[in-house]
């Protein structure tokens, strides 16, 4: 979780929340560094956004 100002847009603070997600544990092997998806709403839906998570493995599923 991360706290900004009331009158910041939310998307700028998108790839510093998705950076700062501890290891997730699975069963086996190497935990994994980043999520698989990243679930949001509609006001996070800009292509330049959708390309960076892409281009780090993360699969967006915005409403």
């Amino acid at each position: 979780m991360t706290l900004t100002g009331g009158n910041r847009h939310d998307v700028t603070q998108l790839l510093p929340l998705v950076d700062a997600v501890p290891s997730i544990r699975g069963l086996r092997g190497r935990p994994r560094r980043r999520p698989r998806r990243l679930y949001a709403d509609r006001g996070y839906d800009y292509d330049k956004y959708r390309r960076l998570l892409w281009k780090r493995g993360i699969k967006p599923l915005i409403a």
